[in-house]
């Protein structure tokens, strides 16, 4: 046995740090944490000063068993933890749960996984710091606390089965109020001028910088533009400068791999954690843009090396929070001269993305000059503008430009573009002017990049928390990430040309969303009922001041049991008066009266979710109902769009003598024949469809699931083999079996072999994960559709 046993957080570490170690040292993995919270009640005890209940999971307990076993053998047990809160307190449970001797335990941390990093680690140990401790403790207990107390108040006032949290009620707060902006943003039109001046590669463009109004004035510019003479009124040259952004913090590594990559918040961080315990990173959780003076003279060298001496330029950025949590360096490659790694492609392209960042930060401004020439227009008081840009040194620019989340459509036509040799004085052509009917843009969805920036600068959250944030509000479906088709509208174009004025419509996409996040109406419901009875939690200031109170605890400046006890206090006698007062919260809205009969029509959410409700409940005739459709919510849905929820189902036409009928269900619209479904493609309306789209549908389905088909048993005509997303499986009933690899021609099977197969799988009535794609998508809708028709 190894004098020294080292235990680190994840397996691939281990496997990297053994090496650098020797036959001294062995090298564990934790697996991040080895116990945590009961999941009862009374995990913490209020009156006893908050004290916890832990307990090691079912899946930990060989993990602990293995490390107590080599802990009691070894001379010295060293503490690696990763470097943060939620770090050192794993170290703690690791020390506390293996019933470690301070005497023996060293505490050790490391901002990368080099062997220089690692041996001065083991050179300049520790003790567990227990402020850091303290402030992950009260992290965990106020979170459970406000969870466990904050649940059942939703059971009972809202819906079955909700949960709230902390930050990520926030942070649906933000999504919420972003879609009411939205809803309420009445865009405006206005006319962009743009004149075209010349011809071939004397050709430039200019404009108008500011916008008509009205399509008369517009127009009216352009009749007074028929006869007019132009010509250069000014020309002002002056160099102007480019700095490269810093170094990547967690939060703008997450912005800028979602904007150049097109990476969730939580596919970065579990990316960038294997870039990270290969080596080939610093540490992925921090707010700290500064670099090491090790990294600042190795980036140096590799500049002059790779680009020459006059692409450097020394920088040293300072980290703008006052409340850095992890401010020990910025994310960067761990050896500069590394510019490519070997793995797998996200690794690839985020080391990448890495490398050029950090490289940039260190290299010289990018140089250029722009030009500013003014246009007098003879028939008018106003001028137009052109700009030029030429770029005199790259710099930094040679290897890194960083993107933004704006999209203006505000942007000269041809900015940065290089104008051709002009002169004070010198009289244009005109070529082409235009006047474009261009609408006010509402404020942008916010993207997960986003929504982490937006946090950031509320101060609210912290480098480990952004990434488990942004999957809680999705996961517990108040949230969710999506695209959405845009609308078809109409603009017009006025159009200068040979000193006639053409006039004519075109028709652009507006509203089309990529991946951004929308709130759902249970989400909306849930965030209001907070905000009129939980003012404090959903609070920007009162959650950005907790968050100051953990970094208070962090540098031993505050008690963390203190701070629980004047936090819970008031918010338990909250809970308490809200259980007993409040009324239920339902998003109820009456949308306004039946044109048949007159009876009221309205939205709320039920037991299903949201639903539209023809009548009241104590009419002597059954309200109907009928739920909403995907995109569609209680807030924004119109009376007319109500009623069109209850077309359907409807029957379309007959097919081999049974009735075919469209219905919509959970997974969309579908067709019904002979208790089969068959889905609805996007391009299909439900509304609309013909019976001969609907006999189509159903053959082509027939043909696909032919196609899946294997083979067949006359023992019984339930069993099959067939063809699925995954490759051959066996149909057994209601079982989705799978094929043993060593299996390869699958019609060799036997019906014998096959029961003998499904015999084997567990009898817990589920089918296997992830293969339920191979069975009719449309089956799934059966119970949903027939939900929407319950009472609510």
């Amino acid at each position: 046995m190894a004098k020294n046993l080292l235990i680190v957080e994840s397996p691939a570490k281990a496997k990297t740090i053994e090496g650098y170690l020797g036959k001294d040292f062995t090298v564990k993995s934790s697996y991040g944490h080895i116990r945590d919270l009961i999941k009862s009640e009374d995990a913490i005890d209020i009156g006893n000063n908050f004290a916890q209940k832990y307990e090691v999971p079912a899946d930990k307990k060989q993990v602990v068993s293995e490390l107590k076993k080599l802990a009691k053998e070894a001379e010295m047990v060293w503490l690696a933890s990763d470097e943060d809160r939620e770090g050192e307190a794993i170290s703690w449970h690791l020390y506390d749960t293996l019933d470690l001797k301070e005497s023996k335990t060293k505490r050790i941390v490391f901002h990368e996984i080099t062997k220089p990093a690692i041996l001065r680690a083991i050179d300049n140990p520790r003790t567990i710091n227990y402020n850091l401790v303290n402030a992950q403790q009260a992290r965990r207990v106020l979170d459970r606390l406000v969870g466990f107390e904050l649940s059942p108040v939703l059971w009972k006032k809202v819906k079955p089965s909700l949960s709230a949290g902390r930050v990520q009620s926030v942070a649906v707060r933000l999504i919420v109020e972003r879609e009411r902006e939205i809803n309420k943003f009445k865009a405006e039109a206005s006319f962009r001028i743009v004149a075209l001046f010349g011809k071939g590669r004397e050709a430039f463009r200019a404009e108008l910088p500011e916008r008509f109004a009205q399509q008369e004035q517009a127009e009216q510019f352009l009749k007074d533009c028929t006869e007019a003479l132009f010509s250069i009124k000014s020309l002002e040259t002056r160099p102007t400068k480019r700095s490269p952004a810093a170094p990547f913090t967690t939060s703008t590594l997450q912005q800028e791999a979602s904007r150049k990559l097109g990476f969730s918040v939580s596919r970065t961080m579990s990316v960038a954690q294997k870039l990270y315990e290969s080596g080939f990173i610093t540490y992925m959780r921090t707010d700290s843009v500064n670099l090491s003076d090790v990294a600042l003279n190795a980036a140096a060298q590799e500049i002059s090396s790779a680009y020459g001496s006059q692409y450097y330029q020394h920088r040293k950025y300072k980290t703008k929070s006052a409340n850095a949590q992890e401010a020990h360096e910025a994310i960067r490659p761990t050896y500069f001269n590394q510019h490519t790694i070997d793995g797998d492609n996200a690794e690839k392209r985020l080391y990448d993305l890495i490398w050029k960042r950090a490289i940039a930060s260190q290299m010289s401004e990018a140089q250029f000059e722009k030009t500013t020439a003014k246009i007098d227009v003879s028939t008018r008081k106003e001028d137009l503008v052109a700009i030029g840009e030429v770029m005199k040194f790259d710099g930094f620019l040679k290897v890194y430009l960083e993107s933004n989340d704006d999209e203006d459509d505000n942007a000269q036509d041809g900015d940065n573009a290089i104008l051709p040799p002009l002169q004070v004085g010198q009289q244009l052509t005109l070529q082409e002017m235009t006047a474009t009917e261009r609408y006010s843009r509402p404020p942008a969805r916010y993207t997960e990049a986003s929504l982490v920036k937006k946090l950031e600068e509320l101060g609210i959250g912290r480098p480990s928390t952004y990434a488990p944030t942004i999957s809680t509000v999705q996961n517990r479906g108040y949230v969710v990430k999506e695209d959405r088709e845009g609308k078809q509208r109409n603009y017009h174009v006025l159009t200068l040309k040979d000193k006639a004025i053409r006039q004519e419509q075109k028709t652009e996409n507006t509203g089309a969303e990529r991946s951004k996040l929308f709130p759902t109406d249970i989400g909306a419901v849930v965030n209001d009922f907070l905000i009129q009875h939980f003012e404090g939690i959903v609070d920007y200031h009162f959650t950005a001041g907790v968050e100051k109170e953990f970094d208070e605890i962090a540098q031993g400046m505050k008690e963390w049991t203190e701070m629980i006890r004047n936090f819970y206090q008031p918010f338990h006698q909250n809970v308490e008066s809200t259980i007993q007062t409040a009324d239920k919260a339902r998003g109820e809205r009456e949308l306004g009266a039946h044109p048949d009969n007159g009876k009221k029509v309205s939205v709320r959410i039920g037991r299903y979710g949201p639903f539209v409700q023809i009548g009241e409940n104590d009419d002597e005739e059954k309200p109907a109902y009928a739920s909403l459709r995907a995109g569609q919510m209680l807030e924004t849905i119109t009376l007319e769009d109500a009623l069109e929820l209850f077309k359907l189902p409807k029957k379309v036409g007959v097919f081999e003598d049974k009735d075919m009928t469209v219905a919509i269900g959970k997974f969309g619209p579908y067709i019904r024949h002979n208790n089969s479904f068959y889905s609805l493609g996007k391009d299909i309306d439900p509304m609309n469809v013909t019976e001969q789209q609907a006999i189509v549908i159903i053959e082509d389905k027939r043909k696909k699931d032919a196609e899946k088909v294997i083979k067949t048993f006359a023992e019984d005509p339930d069993v099959k083999i067939l063809n699925g997303r995954w490759g051959p499986y066996i149909e057994f009933g209601k079982l989705n079996v799978k094929i043993p690899k060593e299996i390869k021609d699958p019609q060799v099977l036997s019906y014998d072999e096959c029961k003998a197969l499904a015999d084997a799988m567990p009898k817990d009535g589920k089918k296997s994960p992830g293969k339920t794609s191979t069975k009719p998508a449309a089956k799934a809708t059966k119970p949903a559709a027939k939900k929407t028709t319950k009472k609510k």
